[in-house]
């Protein structure tokens, strides 16, 4: 499965809140677009997941292992997404004003909802024993807020991709709340191991400090992904 954003763009009440951008990710990928704070940068996030229709720009779905798609020339077109499926298959990971939790809510709380919009048991029994399971039992009356930035990311990460018929997730500016790369580059590569797409959008940390050349708002020619998928997961 690949995702082919071409020349997506993004008008808002006073301006364009993002400049045509292109992005390429494939099962198997890690991309991380690195654009300035602010909505536009979520805008690409939504759009990639059939959340938002770009004004200008497609965003495209194909299945098979595929070369880089060329789309055509985009500029000045209305934007045209394979919504209905990328809806079904993306999972838009702690995005502000859209998927973020609640930060006063307990972790418990948390986990119960989304593992039912997962369609999974999501009863009291269920949400501990997923707790226990990813090592987090201890923290289960801990407000949401209160979490550290890497326990933060990697639940909302791991419970997003436990929905059924997700394999792209698009993780939302991780870096707001730490200064720390590391930390959710782990996450995202190691379900880009696994097997899903994975592009983590940034604004906060420097491109300095990005473990890999990010593509860059407002850019058609961008770096390729990094290939993460384990040689088991890509044979299997």
């Amino acid at each position: 499965m690949q995702v082919v954003a071409d020349r997506v763009s993004v008008e808002g009440p006073h301006g364009t809140l993002l400049p045509q951008t292109s992005l390429t990710v494939a099962e198997g990928e890690l991309a991380v677009l690195h654009g300035e704070p602010g909505p536009g940068i979520t805008a690409f996030g939504l759009a990639l997941a059939g959340r938002l229709r770009p004004d200008t720009g497609t965003v495209t779905v194909t299945d098979g292992d595929c070369g880089r798609a060329d789309s055509g020339d985009g500029a000045g077109r209305a934007g045209r997404t394979d919504e209905a499926r990328l809806r079904a298959l993306a999972a838009v990971v702690d995005s502000p004003g859209v998927s973020e939790p609640d930060e006063a809510l307990p972790l418990r709380v948390v986990v119960g909802e989304e593992l039912a919009l997962a369609g999974r048991q999501a009863g009291r029994a269920a949400v501990e024993r997923w707790l226990a399971e990813h090592d987090c039992a201890a923290d289960a009356g801990t407000r949401f807020e209160n979490l550290g930035a890497e326990p933060r990311t990697r639940l909302l990460a791991d419970l997003a991709a436990c929905r059924d018929g997700v394999r792209l997730l698009v993780l939302d500016r991780p870096d707001r709340h730490t200064s720390e790369v590391d930390g959710w580059w782990m996450v995202a590569h190691e379900h880009a191991e696994r097997g899903l797409a994975v592009v983590v959008l940034t604004a906060t940390a420097s491109v300095q400090a990005l473990l890999a050349a990010p593509a860059r708002v407002g850019r058609l020619d961008q770096p390729e992904p990094v290939r993460c998928l384990r040689e088991e997961v890509a044979s299997s």
